[in-house]
């Protein structure tokens, strides 16, 4: 038996857990969870990066004393950086990707250097708070002139616990300033851009050794390996994919990402007006996706009615969905109106009014209308997909915390039309895990992990409809 430590940020919680390879299977423990918040100062809206950094040392401290691990290693969501001073102290708490300060720089930044540009060399979807723009915005201010690199999450903690800076190519992809087809830094864009050349690391790939834990106490010694450090990237690592070629997924959670997993990007002008996105995986893949907004919808409705007085669970919510069968009112879950937090009911009912389309007036209304929204967006999102790919999809797997929602689910498969398998739930966890048993020589490569993960659960089929 083999122990393996993986740490999973997403944007509103954490988790540490224990992944045991015992040669055939790889099992999960989850060893500490913990919730965190954006916290606003003054007009910026920032990760409380203190608290994150302070739970993931106590979740990795529990975690150890209940193991003997080989290795352990970070992921998380993608896009944000911490700056980084020549000292090696974080110069400011991280900013949030949910931030405004894109507002002005995003468009800037596509009108002077064109879409196809970026496009072209990136293969990345268009989004306003991709890490180019954030940087962009950046460039006036004291912490941008005084850093010494700037460092995306997972890297930021490889560097706070041993000392060594350098930068994941799956989360650099997520950045818009990735070559997609030489996987290295695209130096005409950083330079058209004005960036500094400075800020950016030595790349390198998951697997990676990265060194030792210096400084932390009895946590020193441990052996942090580089994974598939973009969330999403571990996630589709961790999915028991039979058959690529035939196979599509959705990370389901506060974002959804649809997709195929690919060997080679595809960049043309067909790609780019999809907005697809080419974010690099795990063995040199390619993941062919695109951003769809997810339960992020229902978790802003949420917040709204808990500041209102109107408290609900996500159970009762889907409970009180299941019944609304005849509200067949959808929107469009990508249009932009519905990135920024708060007051999300009014946003989603001022999109219908303006389209004339009858509005949600319940919490049971505005459930159904987010989940059969969102199945409809996975249909639209995989026949383009199948468009450009050539390829023919004829199964989905929805994997992360979204696959525990059976009623969305169903509804995918309806929509799709092809059978739906859900989970693994922890998809990130097990991809995280399998990354490290790879590099540890203890499994040969991805598909052999993949076969791993397989023995480890049962998924649950969603049969289309019947029309």
């Amino acid at each position: 038996m083999a122990d393996f430590l993986a740490v999973d940020l997403g944007a509103t919680s954490g988790r540490i857990a224990i992944g045991r390879f015992d040669g055939k299977a790889i099992t999960l423990e989850i060893a500490h969870r913990f919730t965190h918040e954006v916290i606003i100062e003054g007009a910026v809206r920032r990760w409380d990066w203190t608290h994150i950094y302070n739970e993931v040392i106590t979740g990795i401290t529990i975690a150890k004393r209940k193991s003997d691990p080989v290795s352990i290693a970070f992921d998380s969501w993608a896009v944000d950086y911490g700056f980084i001073d020549q000292s090696g102290a974080l110069l400011e708490p991280v900013i949030s990707y949910r931030d405004s300060r894109t507002d002005t720089s995003y468009p800037e930044t596509l009108h002077r250097l064109g879409k196809e540009t970026i496009y072209n060399a990136t293969g990345i979807q268009f989004l306003p708070f991709n890490t180019i723009y954030q940087l962009v915005a950046a460039r006036e201010s004291d912490q941008y002139r005084s850093a010494s690199n700037f460092l995306l999450l997972p890297d930021l903690l490889n560097y706070l616990f041993t000392g060594i800076r350098s930068t994941e190519i799956t989360n650099a992809s997520t950045t818009q300033l990735l070559n997609a087809a030489t996987r290295s830094w695209d130096e005409d864009l950083i330079s058209s851009t004005n960036l500094r050349r400075d800020l950016f690391t030595e790349l390198h790939e998951p697997g990676t050794v990265i060194g030792p834990i210096k400084g932390h106490g009895e946590l020193d010694g441990l052996t942090v390996v580089a994974t598939a450090s973009h969330d999403t990237a571990s996630a589709i690592a961790g999915t028991p994919l039979g058959d690529p070629n035939s196979e599509a997924y959705i990370s389901s959670g506060t974002w959804s990402l649809v997709g195929v997993e690919t060997h080679s990007p595809i960049t043309n002008q067909r790609a780019m007006s999809a907005n697809l996105t080419n974010e690099l995986g795990a063995a040199g893949t390619v993941r062919l996706l695109k951003n769809v907004t997810g339960m992020w919808l229902l978790e802003e409705c949420r917040r709204t009615w808990l500041t209102e007085g109107r408290s609900f669970s996500i159970p009762e919510l889907l409970a009180l969905a299941e019944e609304q069968t005849l509200f067949l009112t959808t929107i469009d879950p990508n249009d932009p109106v519905f990135i920024a937090p708060e007051k999300m009911p009014d946003r989603i009912r001022s999109w219908c009014l303006a389209r004339k389309l009858q509005p949600p007036t319940t919490p049971a209304e505005f459930t159904r209308c987010i989940l059969n929204s969102l199945a409809i967006a996975y249909k639209e999102t995989l026949d383009k997909i199948m468009e450009i790919s050539g390829r023919r999809i004829t199964s989905i797997h929805i994997l992360g915390g979204g696959s525990q929602i059976r009623l969305l689910n169903q509804l995918t498969a309806n929509a799709c039309g092809v059978p739906v398998t859900a989970g693994p739930v922890e998809a990130t966890l097990y991809g995280n895990i399998a990354v490290q048993v790879i590099s540890a020589g203890l499994l040969p490569n991805l598909v052999a992990a993949r076969a791993a993960i397989t023995e480890s659960f049962l998924g649950e089929i969603f049969l289309p409809a019947r029309r």
